[in-house]
């Protein structure tokens, strides 16, 4: 009985399969080719590396928008904020991540307008070419990264590339804004988090000197401490002065 049942089992298998690739054959199903041909129109082949360099930029965009925008410092002082309130994973990071996100498009908004008004539209609409749009769309970025970098980073990325000095400061090159942005973001955001962290470790200290002046040595502080700081917190609607302060230290 068992192999009767397993030849009509190997049968129905065979006829479905023979049924699959005659659908198969009647059908026109499409197909992508790569490849790689000579070609004596030089228009083909600087198409071809223009898709390569958009599929290029488009892998490199989380870096982009982390590098040049207000991403870093917004998630860095979040994470600053979560570590204060001893919560652990509360909020969770993908509320963290989108929360800064939301926060970036809110504050780079004036800055991406600008960039598609001028550069990006224009481009569309066959006004002006690559090269344009592409110097007309760095120029908004450059003037938002300069504004929140120190001049001591600026010129210490200048000496480490021996540039010579700029006259001002649309001679630096977009090369060596960038890296003391980032730098001069980090340094922003680690002060933020320190006076993030001054009332929390306040109410650390009082609560461990308490429990230590009651004897209540193997009592971890952390948990006494937890529901004051988020009471401290609410009290003071800390979202709200948080969130405000950051979106403002950007102006």
């Amino acid at each position: 009985m068992n192999r009767k049942m397993f030849v009509r089992g190997v049968a129905l298998a065979a006829l479905i399969l023979s049924l699959s690739a005659t659908a198969a054959q009647a059908a026109s199903l499409p197909t992508i080719s790569f490849g790689v041909q000579e070609s004596s129109q030089p228009d083909q082949v600087a198409t071809s590396i223009k898709i390569l360099m958009v599929l290029t930029v488009l892998s490199l965009a989380p870096a982009l928008l982390i590098m040049v925008t207000s991403f870093a410092r917004i998630v860095i002082v979040l994470s600053f904020l979560r570590q204060a309130l001893g919560t652990q994973q509360v909020p969770p990071n993908q509320l963290m991540i989108g929360l800064s996100l939301f926060l970036t498009f809110f504050v780079m908004a004036p800055t991406f307008n600008k960039i598609n008004g001028e550069a990006l539209q224009p481009y569309m609409s066959n006004k002006i070419s690559q090269d344009v749009a592409l110097e007309r769309g760095v120029a908004p970025l450059r003037k938002f990264m300069l504004r929140q970098t120190r001049e001591k980073d600026l010129g210490l990325f200048i000496s480490l590339a021996h540039e010579p000095r700029p006259k001002t400061l649309n001679d630096v090159p977009t090369y060596v804004v960038i890296p003391a942005f980032i730098i001069s973001e980090l340094r922003t955001s680690f002060q933020i988090g320190f006076m993030i962290y001054i009332p929390f470790l306040v109410v650390d200290m009082v609560i461990a000197s308490v429990l230590m002046s009651m004897g209540m040595m193997m009592l971890p502080p952390v948990m006494i401490s937890l529901p004051f700081k988020l009471m401290l917190f609410v009290l003071v609607d800390g979202w709200y002065l948080i969130v405000g302060s950051l979106v403002k230290s950007f102006n």
